[in-house]
């Protein structure tokens, strides 16, 4: 398997790949997604791909803060392909990422899970590779 940034060939499959997390979007929509993405320096998008076919992606953005000095790096989108899952693949993508982040002088690197009771496994997935609960995150839709 083969981490490497997001390429404008990649846009069906990621498409694909939002749609399977439950947030369903046309092709168009995640063009223009992705061009504001590509066109924000802070926002990195990377895939897996496996045998040419993408398998998976990992999304994240660099974030300033005002209680350390630095950046640190959020995991602001981790999808693998349905089928594929519990092969190693979301896996590989954060260790990617941890690594990416730390050559580049990240001090942290955080993320934001749900917290259903149908997504347990998700948050167990993450505290395996170390990631530690901390705090709660409130929306208000606008």
């Amino acid at each position: 398997m083969q981490i490497r940034p997001y390429q404008r060939e990649d846009l069906e499959a990621l498409t694909a790949l939002i749609s399977d997390l439950g947030y369903p979007v046309m092709k168009d929509q995640m063009n223009i997604r992705m061009d504001n993405m590509e066109a924000a320096p802070f926002y990195h998008t990377f895939v897996a791909e496996r045998e040419g076919s993408v398998v998976g992606m990992v999304g994240c953005r660099d974030i300033l803060s005002y209680e350390r000095d630095g950046y640190t790096t959020q995991i602001h989108a981790l999808i693998t392909k349905k089928e594929l899952q519990g092969q190693g693949i979301g896996r590989t993508l954060v260790e990617f990422t941890e690594k990416w982040a730390i050559e580049r002088g990240a001090n942290a690197l955080v993320l934001t899970s749900g917290d259903k009771t149908e997504w347990q496994h998700i948050s167990e997935f993450y505290e395996r590779l170390g990631f530690v609960r901390s705090g709660l995150r409130y929306v208000k839709k606008l």
